[in-house]
């Protein structure tokens, strides 16, 4: 009688642990209005393009050349930390501003060589649109190469587009400020939104913008690394979202 009575119970508290776990994941996205995507990673892989413009300005300094995978790991935070990252020396170097200006204007004529959607983004967007969710992207790529890719790769898709605007006082992620911008722009508040993105940076933005994250890992950071950093809804596909949202 006690063996049945303990069974009961554990099947009712783990019947309960399910169901808590459910109703955290319909609020979650269920009822979201708006979504706010990163770009590079998420929505976009522009890591060749990058690279190049990153060796363009190396190169015109005599400095070592990065591979891809190196290149990938210094990505995420911005152009004068990736620069930073780049050269010997990193912000003390004396060509450091040269190097980021030279990337910037390579970049502006270089980054649709081999920038492309990931697989099934398109169509995930194409679904929220027919929802009625708002899309909305913020980036830590200068804000005239992120509106000019979004209206390149997604036209009529995203509602708004930011990113790193430093002299109009908008700090880069993972401050909050883009994603309040885009909150204010709509009139909504951060229980209306969802933040997706496939670094460690956009968890630190979602947390300081009290926003839920979706982690993703086809972009530049992998499970075992997004997990280490806080993540804790993660997917593998645009499409799992798509099913999540239902």
């Amino acid at each position: 009688m006690d063996l049945n009575r303990n069974t009961l119970l554990k099947f009712w508290q783990n019947f309960n642990i399910i169901l808590i776990f459910f109703i955290l994941l319909y609020n979650v996205i269920m009822l979201k209005k708006i979504i706010i995507f990163d770009l590079d990673g998420t929505l976009l892989n522009t890591l060749e393009d990058l690279t190049y413009s990153t060796n363009f300005a190396l190169e015109q300094f005599g400095y070592p050349i990065l591979s891809v995978e190196k290149v990938r790991s210094y990505v995420g935070d911005g152009v004068n930390k990736l620069i930073e990252r780049a050269i010997p020396n990193g912000i003390d170097n004396p060509n450091f501003e040269i190097c980021v200006s030279l990337f910037k204007a390579n970049y502006q004529n270089n980054m649709y060589n081999k920038t492309k959607p990931y697989s099934g983004i398109k169509e995930l967007l194409s679904y929220l649109k027919n929802k009625g969710i708002k899309i909305a992207v913020v980036s830590n790529k200068f804000d005239k190469a992120v509106k000019e890719l979004c209206e390149k790769y997604f036209p009529s898709m995203i509602d708004i587009a930011l990113g790193e605007n430093i002299k109009e006082g908008i700090r880069k992620k993972p401050a909050p400020d883009t994603v309040y911008k885009v909150l204010e722009h709509f009139g909504m508040t951060s229980d209306e939104a969802i933040y997706i993105g496939d670094s460690e940076v956009d968890i630190k933005t979602a947390l300081n913008s009290n926003l839920p994250c979706i982690s993703v890992t086809w972009g530049f950071k992998n499970r075992e690394f997004l997990i280490k950093n806080g993540a804790e809804i993660i997917v593998d596909s645009p499409n799992e979202i798509i099913k999540y949202i239902g």
